[in-house]
């Protein structure tokens, strides 16, 4: 099995006791190693290895709870902060090797010297100590000791025999390794068997019965973390060519000591693109710079290929509208690179699918079919010898490359699975997945739960159109789900998300933290600018005038009144509406961290 060869003496820990004494942290591996305790001051957060554990008395007695792994120390203002992980849940296995879900985060201050500090930067330390407190419930973290989840299972075969020794986060790819800024301090300390690599993304795993064989499938979805955030704050590339919302996913198989995997990325459209959040449901896209966007788009597809060989980039946006402009100058920046090595195709999949027929897919299919049986995927044979190499990707992409992008992304991954399975002897020449209908239905919510968790991370909802990965098909209730989680991005867009991408960005250390740095809004609101930064009450009056509205318009052809009173409600909804949209920059919740790290 590849990737056993780790060294012994490059073990992680896998379970810990955190002591809390008044001056320092002690954590004490618990998992049978015999090995030094480390000991982080909480003074400055400095580290080092002791021997034992100091002798408790009536005065000094700490607090103690179980630990599953250290992610990382944070460095601000004035402290440092610890991160480690109080909660963890097994969710399958990836090549072999168990894999871990985080449930529970939790972060430990270091930060007593903050008392000698000025009154300003315990309150720029307090902001940010806060914004810590919206890191600890960041989702889709997951772990293995074992195992480098960062590289694909094509990536660990082609490790040499002296990188497969090497400690588990000197192999990470640092793209995927969500905790790579906080892992610094315990480089620097050389603290290898506490240096737990953890990714951002999603892990399903089912097991199915294909007559008497028994087929293992695995999906891994890695977030990149160079351009990472939410979904209006975080929109195409930067001068780089990192993406917002890029994901690897990577569909593995296993069967009777076979190995097959298959991977596809998404990504946010390669060019300096935004969108600014002012309170509409859809506010208007802006492209920045677009003499730049050959250049950017230029630098993003020449990283692909490095990483994936030859690049299909299947574009999913309307082909008019606001989606149109951008469509159209994703066309032309790709344009001077085209060629056999990078291609891109054009699927305005709202005018091809609607909202209903997703099954029109099929017609994608046809026109990247040969692109995929070139590109081939990755298989090893049951001797752990490699038979197919993946030399090429579809790279898809619609706005928030979420929903449109999941549902085109579970159909080109069932194709392939097929076709995979084909060559393993397992299907029959016409054999499909649809006709082992268990299998079909695990099929099925493993991509829709992949989708979900994906989605949540970025806009902070489950994807929309999940019914028909679910189910096959559009349902009511799929439809009604739809509804509900657009009205929730809209809030979370609105008036939530700006924290969060506070907390992304400092957690990943793409802002350098320092008092030069404003933590407060530029602009002073009062009256009823601070009554309308309150999402829920402005909603509220809203909703209550257009319900008072209706209300009034039933009556309306029996009372003259009733029609003159539903005109009244609707004016004044309406007036509400355009008051909060027109000063909706003002209200809205924005990041408030503006100088990115050097």
């Amino acid at each position: 099995m590849m990737a056993d060869k780790v060294d012994p003496a490059q073990k992680l820990y896998t379970t810990m006791r955190l002591w809390e004494f008044p001056d320092q942290y002690l954590v004490d591996p618990t998992d049978g190693s015999s090995s030094s305790i480390l000991a982080v001051s909480r003074l400055d957060g400095s580290m080092n290895l002791i021997d034992e554990i100091p002798q408790c008395n009536t005065v000094r007695v700490p607090k103690i709870q179980t630990i599953y792994g250290v992610v990382g120390m944070l460095k601000l203002l004035a402290g440092s902060y610890l991160l480690v992980i109080t909660g963890r849940e097994c969710v399958g296995s990836y090549l072999g090797h168990s894999i871990f879900k985080v449930t529970s985060l939790k972060v430990f201050p270091c930060d007593h010297s903050l008392k000698n500090f000025p009154e300003e930067q315990k309150k720029m330390e307090s902001e940010f100590s806060r914004l810590l407190k919206v890191a600890e419930r960041t989702p889709g973290l997951y772990f293995s000791y074992d195992v480098n989840m960062t590289l694909s299972a094509q990536r660990l075969n082609d490790l040499g025999d002296e990188s497969k020794l090497l400690p588990l986060w000197r192999q990470a790819d640092p793209r995927f390794l969500w905790n790579n800024y906080m892992l610094e301090v315990l480089i620097d300390n050389k603290l290898d068997p506490y240096l737990l690599p953890v990714i951002q993304g999603s892990f399903q795993n089912i097991q199915a019965a294909i007559g008497k064989e028994i087929l293992d499938v695995a999906l891994i979805a890695r977030r990149c973390t160079r351009r990472t955030g939410t979904r209006m704050w975080r929109r195409g590339a930067d001068s780089d060519g990192f993406v917002a919302n890029f994901v690897e996913t990577e569909q593995i198989i296993q069967i009777h000591g076979h190995t097959a995997s298959f991977i596809q990325v998404r990504g946010s459209m390669p060019f300096l693109w935004d969108q600014i959040v002012d309170l509409t449901y859809k506010p208007n896209f802006e492209i920045v710079k677009p003499e730049e966007a050959p250049r950017v788009a230029e630098r993003h597809f020449l990283d692909l290929r490095k990483k994936y060989g030859n690049v299909l980039a299947v574009d999913l946006v309307n082909k008019h509208g606001n989606e149109g402009r951008l469509s159209e100058k994703f066309c032309q920046a790709v344009e001077p690179i085209v060629s056999d090595d990078v291609r891109y195709l054009h699927f305005d999949f709202h005018k091809i699918c609607g909202h209903v027929h997703f099954e029109r897919l099929s017609i994608l299919y046809e026109q990247i079919e040969d692109f995929l049986i070139k590109s081939r995927y990755f298989l090893l044979n049951e001797k752990g010898e490699k038979v197919e190499t993946q030399g090429g990707v579809v790279r898809t992409n619609c706005i928030d490359c979420l929903d449109r992008t999941n549902v085109t992304q579970s159909t080109i991954a069932r194709k392939m699975l097929e076709f995979q399975l084909r060559r393993l002897g397992i299907f029959e020449a016409e054999e499909i997945i649809s006709s082992h209908p268990n299998f079909d239905n695990s099929f099925k919510i493993l991509w829709a739960n992949h989708g979900d968790e994906v989605s949540i991370q970025y806009s902070g909802t489950p994807a929309l159109k999940g019914d028909f990965v679910r189910c096959g098909q559009r349902t009511i209730q799929g439809i009604l789900n739809d509804g509900k989680n657009a009205l929730m991005r809209y809030y979370l867009n609105n008036f939530a998300d700006g924290t969060k991408q506070d907390a992304s960005d400092l957690i990943q250390g793409h802002y350098i933290v320092s008092l030069s740095r404003s933590m407060t809004p530029t602009a002073k609101k009062g009256g009823i600018e601070a009554v309308a930064q309150s999402f829920p009450l402005a909603l509220g009056v809203i909703l209550i005038g257009f319900f008072f509205a209706l209300l009034s318009l039933r009556r309306a052809r029996h009372d003259l009144w009733s029609l003159l009173f539903s005109f009244m409600w609707a004016s004044m909804s309406l007036a509400i509406a355009v008051f909060v949209r027109s000063n909706g920059r003002t209200f809205c919740n924005r990041p408030r961290l503006h100088q990115p790290r050097r």
